[in-house]
């Protein structure tokens, strides 16, 4: 059977975490979806820290830049850094369209910068394209343990 894509969803908004979480469910695609409120529960996640022990590495994170605790950025740059997770596609998807917010990422490794829409039909189609993109037409690097399978996405 063929393994679910992990997406690990990372913002503060509850908002836009929620709607995030509906267009990644309307997809054609499935994945199971987690999702963290800061950058500390982020990076926690991704090494499998405290309650995350048994966290499985996603395959996509989708980054909020402004974030509690650690920002956007100083996460992304720790992934960048961390031999074990430097392949990791980090997609950011942020409220800030200023030019040096989407240097700086690119400069620290992003994949890809995506400014979120204002209109909730744009939201939608944007985050339906990060996913089918990122799922559905990118080569992505092998896991080194494939996950538990499932027939629909679920949300953590």
């Amino acid at each position: 059977m063929k393994r679910i894509p992990e997406v690990l969803l990372v913002d503060d908004n509850p908002a836009d975490v929620v709607l995030a979480r509906e267009a990644l469910a309307e997809s054609r695609f499935q994945c199971r979806v987690h999702s963290v409120v800061d950058g500390e529960e982020a990076i926690a996640f991704l090494r499998h820290e405290g309650m995350y022990a048994n966290a499985e590495r996603p395959d996509l994170m989708i980054l909020d830049l402004n974030l509690p605790k650690k920002d956007g950025p100083t996460v992304l740059a720790e992934v960048r850094a961390d031999p074990e997770l430097r392949d990791l596609p980090v997609v950011v998807f942020t409220t800030s369209q200023w030019s040096r917010d989407v240097e700086r990422s690119y400069e620290l490794g992003a994949n890809c910068y995506v400014s979120k829409p204002v209109s909730l039909r744009e939201y939608f189609s944007a985050v339906q394209s990060i996913e089918q993109f990122w799922l559905g037409f990118a080569s992505l690097p092998q896991k080194r343990t494939d996950g538990p399978t499932s027939d629909k996405c679920i949300a953590h």
